[in-house]
């Protein structure tokens, strides 16, 4: 018995909507890297799924699941190598906070 294709994009839908969530509703920078981590989790569901049920015997699939984990993986070291700066400068990882770029 397989699961239906639908239950992976709810499924998907759900974790993404998650992920919007944090983003729109934390005041912590790490917290809306997490956040942004489901929002690529999401994606890579949805593409492994359509990959599944669209054309298994292309890799096209896999590969496009490979290069969101290789942005997700380079997201994550900018973002946390950018707040930890922050941190640095100004002891606080509050993104109302940090105005770096006023004069």
């Amino acid at each position: 018995m397989t699961v239906p294709l639908w239950m992976y994009l709810l499924v998907a839908a759900a974790v993404f909507c998650i992920g919007v969530y944090g983003v729109l509703s934390r005041r912590n920078a790490v917290a809306i890297l997490m956040s942004v981590e489901l929002m690529l989790s999401a994606v890579n569901v949805n593409l492994i799924a359509f990959w599944r049920y669209g054309a298994p015997s292309d890799i096209a699939g896999q590969v496009f699941a490979s290069f969101v984990f290789v942005i997700a993986a380079a997201e994550a070291a900018v973002g946390l190598a950018i707040i930890i700066a922050v941190y640095r400068s100004r002891r606080s990882v509050v993104v109302e906070d940090v105005n770096l770029l006023r004069g």
